[in-house]
């Protein structure tokens, strides 16, 4: 069986994957948050796209301290978005479309409020307290440094049985000993649980952080601070690989699906290894190295100008370094992320041709390409008016966090307006109706307020759209072999402007020429291009082939492949 699949299992390498944030995307009872329903509404739209594959953001049942990444019961539906039945509504659909649906695996922890833990604190003698990881404090304090992605301490104390739980997360995210075995084979069965019920695959949240250093070590602090990141002995552990081969071997290879691995902290090297098609693991990771290329020395928050530079080194080096070695994914937004046209391009007068060039820059790499709900109509990030409009437990504490160290309130909010999470959290526009069509109550977070000129409904009706665009871009990957199969090699390494490169494959060349700024550059074409042998894939102007032009000038957020042959 095996072996079989093993020969399928190629599909998701000319899939396009559409991502939902199930809250934001279509409300369809007038709760003001988006469920289930909502979803089956518009897969006629996800259809008319064009995608492959939708990956479904959690729905499972959860309190929401984290938008449901905090899981109270792994086979349940929360309330807020529906029943299973449903969901299994949903699934049949989207399987009459010809879609395929990864769901949400968040196994590196879970709430506070499953079951699990409610057991695990109970006592030190419950049959679940190693399901979790405790410690005994040192010194009157925490059992070690670390810090929590959400600020403060990773340990949390609990009085019943004087110790503390890691959680790397949130408080109420506590993390899973995945030491244990009889909580692996459990997880296992829930995982068996889903894919039974005929899901496609799986996106795994953090999955590379599920191994920790065993002796859960302080993490170097050279800076004198009260917390700092242990990611050196949690990402990428000294057991994770195991645990990985072991999932394959009792569950995913038994399946014909698509796996990635949300892993912060990969090198192509690591990715290899866990992306070989050889080595039984995962088919593709999501690393991160390109999403910090606008974050200074201080993290996330520390905002420094985007280097264009830079990005064509991170994103060269994974191009070369998975080139038939493991798979890459392609993003530029996700539901962590702030909106790509308003970080790297100009979401104001040039947003839908910027918009469009980002997609050519990225659809045409090598890899498996990620849509964000939104992105294909050229949404944009928000700036909310007062703190009070901000839903994000991450910018929230941040916010807290950063006051009691003396920031400047406007450095404060403007780092949240450029990379807060809510910038991609902001309700999906269909139209321009109240609340963009989004919800006939009150939005669980605020619209943002330009959805009566960037909305779905526009821009399936202008054949010039972000929308129809992307549609292209989906089918020029189906259509052609060379954008799944061919090399990559980038031109111009050190300008800062232009974006170039090419792909090979057998006497086939594509040249793609992205301007990455708002004024008009020069480029030179490759003297292998020869005028009369080429053609146009597809760009985001006017531009046309001319016999005896060897520069071309680039219009501002100007987007061009030229298809040719040697």
């Amino acid at each position: 069986m095996k072996g079989v699949i093993k020969m399928n299992q190629q599909w998701w390498k000319k899939s396009v994957v559409y991502q939902i944030y199930p809250r934001s995307f279509m409300d369809s009872n007038g709760d003001g948050i988006g469920d289930i329903q909502g979803i089956i509404s518009k897969l006629d739209y996800l259809n008319e796209l064009g995608v492959d594959v939708v990956w479904l953001s959690p729905v499972y049942q959860s309190p929401n301290d984290d938008n449901g990444y905090d899981i109270s019961d792994y086979q349940r539906i929360m309330d807020d978005f529906g029943t299973m039945e449903d969901w299994e509504e949903m699934l049949a659909e989207m399987h009459n479309r010809g879609i395929k649906l990864v769901m949400d695996l968040v196994v590196n922890h879970t709430s506070d409020e499953h079951q699990w833990f409610i057991e695990s604190k109970k006592s030190k003698d419950n049959p679940y307290r190693d399901y979790y990881i405790w410690r005994k404090g040192k010194q009157g304090k925490e059992p070690n440094n670390w810090e929590s992605a959400f600020s403060g301490s990773a340990w949390q104390y609990a009085e019943g049985t004087d110790e503390y739980f890691l959680h790397l997360f949130s408080k109420k995210q506590p993390d899973l000993n995945w030491e244990n075995e009889r909580l692996r084979q459990e997880i296992y069965k829930m995982m068996t649980f889903w894919l039974d019920k005929g899901i496609d695959g799986f996106r795994m949240d953090v999955v590379n952080f599920i191994s920790k250093a065993p002796d859960l070590p302080d993490a170097p602090n050279t800076e004198g601070k009260t917390y700092v990141s242990g990611g050196d002995y949690y990402m990428n552990g000294p057991r994770i690989h195991e645990y990985l081969h072991e999932m394959n071997r009792e569950v995913l290879s038994k399946y014909d699906i698509l796996t990635v691995g949300e892993m912060p902290g990969v090198t192509p090297a690591e990715a290899s290894l866990y992306t070989g098609s050889d080595r039984d693991e995962l088919n593709m990771v999501f690393q991160f190295e390109h999403m910090d290329v606008d974050s200074g020395p201080g993290g996330k928050w520390n905002v420094i100008p985007f280097d264009l530079v830079k990005l064509k080194d991170i994103l060269t080096k994974w191009q070369k370094g998975l080139f038939e070695k493991g798979w890459n994914s392609l993003y530029w937004n996700n539901h962590d992320q702030p909106r790509i046209v308003s970080r790297v391009g100009d979401d104001g007068k040039y947003r839908v041709k910027s918009a469009k060039m980002l997609g050519t820059l990225l659809h045409m790499m090598q890899g498996t390409p990620y849509i964000y709900q939104g992105e294909e109509l050229g949404m944009t990030n928000v700036k909310f008016g007062s703190l009070d409009e901000y839903r994000d437990i991450e910018t929230l504490n941040m916010y807290k966090e950063k006051v009691e160290e003396g920031w400047d309130i406007n450095s404060i909010m403007n780092s949240i307006f450029v990379k807060g999470r809510d910038n991609a959290r902001t309700p999906m526009q269909w139209n321009a109706d109240m609340n963009a069509g989004f919800t006939k109550g009150t939005p669980w977070i605020n619209v943002n307020p330009n959805y009566n000129e960037v909305n779905a409904e526009q821009a399936i009706q202008d054949p010039d759209s972000v929308f129809h665009y992307y549609k292209k871009l989906i089918a020029l990957r189906k259509e052609q072999t060379i954008i799944t199969e061919g090399t990559f090699d980038l031109l111009l390494k050190n300008d800062p402007t232009i974006y170039a490169y090419t792909r090979s494959f057998e006497n086939e060349r594509l040249l793609v020429i992205c301007n990455v700024s708002s004024e008009t550059q020069k480029f030179d074409l490759p003297e292998d291009l020869d005028p009369s042998n080429a053609s146009i894939l597809i760009t985001n102007d006017e531009r046309t082939i001319e016999e005896n032009v060897r520069q071309l000038k680039l219009t501002p957020w100007e987007a061009v492949v030229f298809h040719y042959f040697v």
